[in-house]
């Protein structure tokens, strides 16, 4: 599966927490994900995982991770 980069998100892993610096729907700063290292790893791996937002209870569909952003199956970026 071919992903543009406009369904990127940049995120940051602070030991096994996943934080977003904004929210990509509400534009919450420094938001703390509720990703486990397990939904993590099933990312990494290709496994599509939901993850809904904290801040707004929006849901992402993350198709895949790298070291640096997370790839949904939306576009997530204006």
């Amino acid at each position: 599966m071919e992903l543009p980069f406009e369904n990127t998100w940049p995120y940051e892993r602070i030991q096994d927490d996943i934080y977003f610096n904004e929210c990509p729907h509400c534009g919450a700063e420094n938001v703390l994900t509720y990703m486990k290292k397990k939904q993590m790893n099933n990312a990494v791996d290709g496994i599509k995982t939901p993850l809904i937002m904290p801040c707004c209870n929006y849901k992402i569909t993350i198709a895949y991770a790298d070291d640096d952003y997370l790839w949904a199956t939306e576009r997530l970026r204006k």
